[in-house]
């Protein structure tokens, strides 16, 4: 005789979702614990005479100056300026780099002739470059697309090898003694234990999108969020300036909370 489904009892699951509500609202509490640390210090600071208000204005005012902005909508064309140039640079990164680190990485013979090449490009800084890039492509778009897509290639490109080289050896091993070709085991062994090394390398690129794209507009840019701090800097526009970068945090943490819920969904497979 089968035995009947056990039903849970009103009052046993409000406990358990209560309990589990609480348990996410401390952790949300502790994880704001800083920022709203840091807030009060920013607001209180100035105030106290602690700091000089005319370079650290309070946190209140720079907000206003945030709000003014975006309601004027100039917030918005810089964002959406910044937003195109690096979404685009680190597109590309992510199109180029991970099938050539894989290729790199699986392929001994093709890593042997390209390590020396990599050896020279990964060690030159991005922002040294910044005035080729500029002398041969000029000021416009392609030069700031063009710097980002260098910056960010890198941290994915050298992920995307190491996650490739570092699979355990019992796995490939397992896999071949069952009969796996080369393609079938790269496919089904290789790739997905490699993925959480290559997000690494996607998120850290992400965040070098961010930042290499703020230093290329303060270089004969219009339009974007560099521009935004260095000209409300040279116009000593001080909150103006903090609003900007508030906002670029802002874009940083999105960004990179973005990435980590798509290692999740790519990383199902592994035992949390």
């Amino acid at each position: 005789m089968a035995t009947p489904p056990v039903v849970e009892r009103p009052a046993a699951a409000a406990r358990r979702w209560g309990s589990r509500a609480i348990s996410v609202f401390t952790a949300v509490a502790t994880r704001l614990v800083a920022i709203g640390l840091l807030a009060a210090g920013w607001e209180l600071f100035p105030r106290l005479g602690l700091a000089d208000a005319t370079f650290l204005p309070p946190l209140s005012e720079v907000l206003v100056a945030w709000w003014q902005l975006a309601a004027s909508g100039e917030l918005t064309a810089h964002l959406q300026a910044s937003l195109l140039r690096s979404l685009g640079g680190f597109g590309l990164a992510i199109v180029i780099a991970i099938p050539l680190g894989l290729v790199i990485g699986w392929y001994a013979p093709i890593a042997n002739l390209l390590n020396p090449l990599l050896e020279v490009f990964r060690n030159t800084a991005a922002l040294a470059l910044l005035p080729v890039f500029v002398l041969i492509l000029g000021l416009g778009e392609t030069s700031k697309v063009a710097i980002i897509l260098y910056a960010c290639s890198w941290p994915i490109l050298l992920n995307t090898v190491s996650g490739v080289r570092t699979v355990d050896p019992l796995l490939i091993k397992s896999a071949r003694s069952l009969g796996l070709g080369p393609v079938r085991l790269f496919q089904k062994v290789v790739l997905p234990a490699a993925v959480p090394t290559i997000f690494t390398g996607i998120r850290l690129a992400g965040a070098y999108s961010i930042l290499i794209l703020i230093a290329a507009e303060m270089v004969g840019a219009k339009a974007g969020l560099g521009y935004l701090i260095n000209y409300a800097q040279y116009n000593f526009a001080v909150p103006d300036m903090y609003a900007g970068i508030i906002t670029i945090s802002a874009i940083g943490l999105l960004v990179n909370q973005l990435l980590v819920h798509l290692e999740r969904r790519f990383s199902t497979w592994r035992t949390q």
